[in-house]
C-alpha cells in the first residue's frame, strides 16, 4: 500500500460523509449524484492502485 493508495481511499471516505452531510441537508440531487461518483472513482482508484 502507498501514499497515493492510501491518499485516494481518505479522500474518497471523505466525499462520503460530505455525501451523508448533503443528503440531510436536502441538496440537489444531482450535486448528490456528481459527489457520489467522484467518491467511487476515488476509492475504486485507491484499491486498483494497491494491487500495483
Amino acid at each position: 500500500m502507498n501514499g497515493l493508495s492510501t491518499v485516494l481511499i481518505v479522500v474518497g471516505l471523505f466525499f462520503v460523509g460530505g455525501i451523508i452531510s448533503f443528503v440531510k441537508q436536502k441538496m440537489p440531487t444531482s450535486l448528490i449524484t456528481l459527489m457520489s461518483v467522484g467518491a467511487t472513482l476515488c476509492i475504486v482508484t485507491g484499491l486498483l492502485q494497491m494491487e500495483v
